[in-house]
């Protein structure tokens, strides 16, 4: 039975949606299957996969779910990039974060279409928006582990005592079985002392309390262009740092255990 990994931020351009792209395939590439699911109205991963004419999207799962009718065929919406499953999304997701308010007891909405594909995969993956919403309460409800992406400026260490205690407040509520994997700090400029300074204070605050993976992504133009090309970076700069730091990630991510 595989494990369902939420990779969340309060702060958008930290890097999340790369890191969950490139995540998926130095899993993949370490022999494990790997879905990756864009739970996010800005559909940045779906770019990521280079993913054009979508036409069943996670917001019509979604919305199937809502309305208790049945899912579509699974090779409907879960497509194959290179040994990488996904789910794609679109901006239609943002109309139905607006309907889960009006609803009652939507909280497991994503946990009921990601629950039954368990079996298939190591790993699943979910890729969600900067924010703590309805689509973000879903998310965490359905998985078992969060790694909250970090990038080492002030604006986005603000953010993250909330969101831990998002998680918290998740955990005891809704979800006993959630635990945060750890903080991936991404987008690191280790020759700047903020990037320093702010390492550090990460260290200081959550040591032993919460895990801080040793693996840190390095702010490279190789993951930009990675991006544009479509190509997760072990295929496009295999010999690059960013990669061999995904690389070391996974394996982390394998080791771990929660």
């Amino acid at each position: 039975m595989g494990k369902i990994y939420m990779i969340g931020a309060m702060k958008g351009g930290v890097g999340k949606s790369v890191s969950v792209f490139n995540l998926a395939y130095s899993l993949q590439n370490r022999g494990k299957r790997v879905l990756a699911v864009d739970f996010d109205p800005q559909a940045n991963l779906t770019t990521c996969f280079g993913a054009e004419d979508v036409d069943v999207a996670v917001g019509d799962l979604m919305m199937a779910v809502i309305e208790d009718e049945e899912l579509p065929e699974r090779e409907e919406y879960i497509w194959e990039r290179n040994g990488v499953d996904f789910i794609p999304s679109s901006i239609q997701l943002s109309a139905v974060e607006a309907k889960l308010r009006l609803e009652m007891g939507t909280e497991k909405m994503l946990a009921t279409i990601l629950e039954p594909l368990k079996g298939d995969y190591d790993y699943i993956l979910i890729d969600t928006s900067p924010s703590l919403g309805a689509l973000n309460i879903n998310a965490m409800v359905a998985a078992d582990e969060v790694i909250v992406t970090v990038n080492p400026q002030l604006l986005a260490m603000m953010g993250l005592q909330d969101f831990l205690k998002s998680v918290k407040k998740i955990k005891s509520r809704l979800n006993e079985k959630l635990n945060v994997a750890g903080i991936l700090l991404t987008m690191c400029d280790a020759r700047t002392i903020l990037c320093k300074t702010i390492t550090e204070q990460v260290a200081e605050t959550f040591q032993g309390q919460i895990r801080i993976f040793e693996s840190k992504i390095p702010n490279t133009v190789k993951v930009g262009e990675s991006v544009y090309y479509s190509e997760p970076l072990i295929e496009y700069a295999p010999d690059s740092n960013a990669c061999r730091a995904y690389n070391k990630l996974a394996g982390e991510v394998i080791a771990y255990e929660g």
